[in-house]
């Protein structure tokens, strides 16, 4: 198991270069990918180790072109919108965004996840959509695991079934 730290990202991803405006699930390395049956990792908190567990040869990663964007909204004193600013966060709130998932790994006892990477998925098994396979490692752990978070026995559950899903020599 790894962050395949000394990994290339997917070849598509070559392409383009630069910082874009758009948001990660907007760009448009991420929508190639999702026509070849890769799918954006999960966001939730629960799934955070994912990439770190998934089958090597069913995960890759891209460059993260992406902008996060801070909105702030102005109402007037009838709770009307006046006004909307877009802008957008700047380099140290971006890298704060990742704290509560590097301490959440550090909890489990992964290293943190490199920087600057989107990572994507493909189904293992016969799941045909990484959602699906998530309802079964729901499933799976149901009673034997925490279901509000991330946690060890998660973690290992997940490790053990999508070694078993993915087959031999995985």
């Amino acid at each position: 198991m790894s962050w395949d730290e000394d990994g290339t990202p997917h070849p598509l991803a070559l392409r383009r270069t630069g910082r874009s405006e758009l948001e990660p699930d907007r760009l448009p390395e991420i929508r190639e990918l999702e026509v070849l049956g890769w799918e954006p990792a999960p966001e939730d908190l629960r799934w955070v180790f994912l990439p770190y567990v998934w089958p090597p040869e069913a995960r890759t990663w891209i460059p993260d072109r992406s902008t996060h964007w801070a909105v702030d909204t102005a109402l007037d004193g009838h709770g009307h919108i006046t006004g909307v600013e877009c802008a957008p966060l700047p380099e140290r709130d971006v890298r704060g965004l990742d704290r509560e998932a590097d301490e959440a790994l550090a909890a489990l006892g992964l290293p943190p996840r490199p920087g600057g990477r989107l990572w994507l998925l493909r189904p293992v098994g016969p799941f045909t959509t990484v959602g699906a396979l998530l309802a079964h490692l729901d499933a799976f752990a149901a009673g034997r695991a925490p279901a509000d978070g991330p946690s060890t026995a998660l973690l290992d559950l997940t490790r053990t079934e999508l070694a078993s899903l993915a087959g031999p020599g995985a």
